[in-house]
């Protein structure tokens, strides 16, 4: 195994988990700044008020997601089990 190799197998399985975690990242950025929006206009300033609709957001987010994720954890999985013989030599 090269350092290029190590570098690159690194830099796929890093983009794979950044590709991932997307959909429920920016579901809750959005949420959390509408939910900022609402709280600066009506001047309430509950904690519970901007964790309970993130934490509800990302949920129905990954279930959404989820069908596309495990293609994507599969396919990758798939891929590196095929070629691990290449990897070895």
């Amino acid at each position: 195994m090269t350092p290029e190799f190590v570098i690159g197998f690194a830099r796929q399985a890093i983009e794979l988990t950044l590709l991932i975690s997307l959909p429920m990242l920016g579901v809750g950025m959005a949420v959390g700044v509408l939910v900022s929006v609402i709280q600066a206009a009506t001047q309430i300033q509950e904690m519970t008020l901007t964790m309970v609709p993130k934490i509800v957001a990302i949920f129905l987010a990954l279930l959404v997601a989820f069908p596309w994720i495990m293609d994507k954890m599969v396919t990758y999985t798939r891929e590196l089990f095929l070629n691990l013989p290449n990897y070895i030599r």
